[in-house]
This record gives C-alpha cells, sequence and structure tokens, in this order.
C-alpha cells in the first residue's frame, strides 16, 4: 500500500488518513461486492445462500472487516496489514466453491487481494508470487480435497483463473512502480521547489531589508513604466516633490528642478523618463521639491535586459547630495570672497614695483633683477587669483601666440631657484633647445610654475627635479619629474580635483590649497591639450602636459623674455 498518492484527490481522502482507515477503505470494495453478490443469490440463486462453504466466506468478510477497523495497524509493523489479503483468498475461496453450481464468476473476487497485494509497493516480487500462488491453492485445495483421484485434467480446467492473476499482478505491479517513480520524481522537484521558493523568499525578505536600509533612493521599472520596487528613502524623495494640492502625484506631477534650482524639468527630460527610454546615465543632478525643504539629488541610472537581450526595464538611484552642493556653494563663494581681497593688496604692490622699476637710475643692476622677478611672481600671483576667481565661474580667457617654449621653462626655473635649494632639491633643465609653439605665455608659465614648485614641495627629502621637451605628431610634450614622496592609485585617480592634497602632503605639512593641479589643468585643456601622470610611492612622480605646436621655428623669430613676433614673408 503507496503511503502516497498520485493526486491531490486520493491524497487529502485516503493518504492523509491514518493507517487504519485506510486499510478498512482498501478492504471495503471486496466487501461491498460480495454484499452485491449476496443480493444477486438471494433474489436468483436463493439455494447458495443455504451452502455451508458459501456461509463460511461471507462470515469471513465479516470478520476480516471488523479486523480491518478493530486492529491498531498504525502500532504495527508497517507491512502487518497485508495479511487482510491473504486471507481475503480464502474466504474468497469459500464462496467460490459454496457457489461454484449456481453463482458463475465468484472466483474473480480474488482481483481484489490481488491488486492489494501488487499496489501496496511492499516486496513486489514477492507480491506477485503470493497472490498467484494464493489464487492457484485456492482452485486447487477443492481438487485436491474432492474424492477419487486426482487427475491433471482437474488441476489443468482451473489453471486460467491463476493465469489471469498472475497477469493482473504483474500489469499492476509495474503501473505502480511506474507512477511511484513518477511520483518519487514529482516529490524530489516539489522538495526542490519549495527550497528554492523558501531560498527565494529568503532572498527577497534580505533583498527588502537592504534597500530600506541604504540612504540612497532606489526605484526598479519595467519597460512600460511601472514601479516594480521603491524603497522607503525613494518614498521620501517622491513625497518630498510632491505639490502640496496633491497626496498621489504622478510622475510628471512632481516638483523636479535642473541643476540651477529655478527650471521645472519637462516630463521627458527627468531621470526615470529617459532612463525608460534607454539611457544610461550618471551623477545628473536634480533638485527635487521647493524652498527650504528642498533636496539635490545626484541620479544614476542603468538599463535591466532580459534574457533575450530586450530592454527589461531601469533601475534608478537617487542620492541627497545636498550637504554636498552646499559645501562646494560655500567654498566657491569663499574662494570668490578671498580672491576679491587678495586683489586689492597685489595690485598696490605691482603699482609699487612698477615706479619702482621706472627708475633705474636710483637701482644697481642687481637691484632691478631682484624687483623683476619679484615683479613677474607677483604679476602671476595676481594671475592665481583671477584664477581662482575663474574655478568659481568655470571661466578662463587664454591668449595663444607663437613663442619659444625654452625660454618659458628658462623663467619658471630661475622663479624656482631658492625654494628648490632651500630644500636641497637640484633642477635639471632637459628643454633648452628652440621648441616653438602657439601658446598663452601667461598661462603656459603658470603651468609651468605650478607643476616644478609641486615637485619642489614634494621632495622634501632633497633628489633631482628635471625638465624635459620633446615633440610627438605635431604636439609638444613638456614633463617635470621629480624623486619625491609619490602617489598611489586612488590618489592618482583624485590629483586634479579641486581642494584634492594626497595624504603624504597632509601628515607632512606640505603648504598648498588643492587648486594648482586643478588650475593647471584647465590651461592645458584649454589649449587644446591633455595632461598625463605617473607616480609611485617612495619612487617619485612625472607629470606632463601634451599641446599642438601649430607653428614651426622658421616662421618665427625670437626676441628673448618668452616672447616671439612673426616673421614677415
Amino acid at each position: 500500500m503507496s503511503r502516497s498518492g498520485p493526486n491531490a484527490l486520493i491524497n487529502r481522502y485516503f493518504y492523509q488518513q491514518s493507517l487504519r482507515v485506510r486499510v478498512v477503505l482498501t478492504q471495503l470494495p471486496v466487501t461491498i461486492t460480495v454484499a452485491l453478490i449476496v443480493g444477486l443469490a438471494a433474489v436468483f440463486h436463493p439455494d447458495a445462500l443455504e451452502n455451508p462453504l458459501f456461509q463460511i466466506g461471507l462470515w469471513g468478510q465479516v470478520v476480516l472487516l471488523l479486523a480491518c477497523a478493530l486492529i491498531p495497524w498504525g502500532r504495527l509493523p508497517y507491512p502487518s496489514f497485508l495479511v487482510i489479503p491473504y486471507l481475503d483468498f480464502v474466504a474468497v475461496g469459500f464462496c467460490r466453491e459454496g457457489s461454484i453450481n449456481s453463482l458463475m464468476g465468484v472466483g474473480l473476487l480474488a482481483l481484489f487481494p490481488v491488486f492489494w497485494l501488487a499496489a501496496s509497493g511492499v516486496a513486489r516480487r514477492i507480491a506477485i508470487i503470493g497472490g498467484t500462488l494464493a489464487t492457484l491453492l485456492m482452485v486447487w485445495i477443492p481438487v485436491f480435497l474432492a474424492p477419487g483421484p486426482t487427475t491433471a485434467e482437474q488441476l489443468g480446467r482451473p489453471l486460467i483463473l491463476p493465469m489471469m492473476m498472475l497477469a493482473f499482478a504483474i500489469t499492476v505491479a509495474v503501473m505502480t512502480a511506474s507512477m511511484d517513480a513518477q511520483r518519487e520524481q514529482l516529490e524530489e522537484k516539489d522538495s526542490a521547489l519549495r527550497e528554492a521558493l523558501a531560498a527565494s523568499h529568503d532572498r527577497e525578505r534580505l533583498l527588502d531589508a537592504i534597500v530600506n536600509t541604504v540612504s540612497v533612493g532606489l526605484v526598479a521599472v519595467d519597460a512600460d513604466g511601472h514601479d516594480v520596487l521603491m524603497n522607503r528613502k525613494q518614498r521620501l524623495f517622491h513625497q518630498l516633490a510632491a505639490p502640496k494640492d496633491n497626496a498621489d502625484p504622478a510622475e510628471a506631477d512632481l516638483l523636479i528642478f535642473a541643476a540651477d534650482r529655478c527650471t521645472r524639468l519637462a516630463p521627458p527630460e527627468r531621470p526615470v523618463a529617459r532612463a525608460l527610454q534607454g539611457e544610461s546615465f550618471s551623477q545628473v543632478l536634480i533638485w527635487a521639491g521647493q524652498g527650504n525643504e528642498a533636496r539635490a539629488l545626484s541620479v544614476t541610472a542603468r538599463p535591466i535586459h532580459g534574457s533575450d537581450g530586450r530592454a527589461g526595464g531601469s533601475v534608478v538611484a537617487f542620492y541627497d547630495v545636498t550637504e554636498l552642493v552646499s559645501a562646494l556653494t560655500a567654498k566657491d563663494d569663499f574662494v570668490s570672497n578671498i580672491s576679491h581681497e587678495l586683489r586689492t593688496p597685489l595690485t598696490s604692490i605691482l603699482g609699487y614695483l612698477g615706479l619702482a622699476l621706472d627708475d633705474r637710475t636710483v637701482l644697481t643692476e642687481e637691484v632691478f633683477q631682484y624687483l623683476k622677478v619679484a615683479e613677474r611672481n607677483a604679476d602671476r600671483l595676481l594671475t592665481l587669483v583671477a584664477d581662482l576667481l575663474s574655478t568659481a565661474s568655470r571661466t578662463m580667457a587664454i591668449k595663444p601666440r607663437l613663442t619659444n617654449l625654452a625660454e618659458i621653462i628658462e623663467d619658471s626655473l630661475d622663479s624656482a631657484g631658492p625654494p628648490a635649494a632651500e630644500n636641497g632639491v637640484i633642477l635639471v633643465n632637459h628643454g633648452r633647445e628652440l621648441l616653438y609653439a602657439t601658446l598663452d605665455v601667461g598661462r603656459i608659465g603658470q603651468v609651468l610654475d605650478n607643476l616644478i614648485s609641486n615637485a619642489i614641495k614634494y621632495s622634501p627629502d632633497g633628489g633631482t627635479v628635471t625638465v624635459r621637451t620633446s615633440t610627438e605628431n605635431g604636439s609638444v610634450v613638456c614633463e617635470v619629474q621629480d624623486q619625491g614622496i609619490g602617489m598611489d592609485a586612488e590618489e592618482q585617480s583624485a590629483a586634479f580635483d579641486r581642494f584634492f592634497r594626497a595624504g603624504p602632503a597632509l601628515s607632512r605639512a606640505i603648504p598648498g590649497v588643492g587648486l594648482g593641479l586643478l588650475i593647471t589643468k584647465t590651461i592645458v585643456e584649454n589649449h587644446g591639450g591633455t595632461m598625463h601622470l605617473r607616480s609611485e610611492p617612495g619612487v617619485g612622480t612625472t607629470i606632463g602636459f601634451t599641446i599642438p605646436l601649430q607653428a614651426t621655428a622658421e616662421q618665427t623669430t625670437p626676441t628673448g623674455s618668452g616672447r616671439a613676433v612673426p616673421v614677415p614673408r
């Protein structure tokens, strides 16, 4: 008797019952059939009911049904209930023998115990053999007990019934085995699916906990624009951007503004709408809400692709960067204010230096050269102040002209001589050859001043700072190499960021505000060039720029002091 059924109905009404109930239910078909036979016999063959053997068979069925109902099969070894079908063969044998002359086919009641044994799933081969032998004994025992000699013909005449039972038992056993195998596979798949479902629920709960823990607003939308996932932080942003008179606004109704905090973004220009169009973007600044409650959000979106490669929606992340934007605005205001304050004394210094330099009669040549260096550096300091203002306003003027880069390098190295001597740094110039390019003399001088000054500052233990120039593919390449403290990969990636200071510079209290390389990069890019940086901690740094030449030496006549004029053709 299998412990589990092939479908939900049988499982509910049979296999989920107690073993005693299942045994009774299995015995009932043969009992009901015997009762029907009794009814037929009472109508058509009442003489059969008077046969003692038939009566023994009937009482045997009653006793077996009572045994099925009264014996606590669940407390006995599991296969013990199989004694009932074997006793059924005895009862069926008595009924058959008692009605053999009046009722035909009573022996076919053996199908019920044969089916029970073959379908039990317990020792199928023994069940097949046992059922066949029981049927064979059921038809042969009366032959052996009959008076007179037993002949082969007498033994062979009833063999058709045992053979039928053998075929029936084999068929039932094979079908049951196949069904049990399928059931086991289904149970394994069901178990695997339940485990997968439980794991999926665990992952869903974990994902829900994670997305609601992070301080980033997350929303996932499908290809039709419907929200699939929205975490708690994003719901707060959504409420923040909602108009006061609309408790449940649509995406198009939200108060979303551009980075200027004034221009309201049209629905197609909003991050979620752009993401639905398949765009992938990072760090797009928007403002959500109005007034003092408005928040600056940095938005990043990535598309979701299905297994067939088609767009299946997008995930959009909203980072609250209000404090960062406020801090950057405060920095810009500070830089702008301090630059304006510095302009006045620098202008005064340059004015008085100009007056002193105009009266050559009272100045020795040595003092005159000192004042010229002071004037040039004050002028560059004034340019730096202007650049600080331009970094706040994102503007910078470039006035290119044809000039000799070697002379600009010489001027920068001359100015860097005193701090280099103080740090024990040796300055080496490998850029003395004539090298003409169209550039802004003052700006490129500022670039070289920054690079050489940094190389000296970041070589606190001395060493050599080398300046090299070369030409490559119609561009001039200028590099400044030091043997200083160097930078790691993370510091190199942030070297050109505003106000960035490397860790060693901070720990050694090396002066600086972290604007030099940003200004340098801006100047070079405005010349159509690029910056490059190579560094290794403890070994040193090589930093340089590449800008187009845009002219040749034959087209110019040098005039000295970093100036050049075109030669008429």
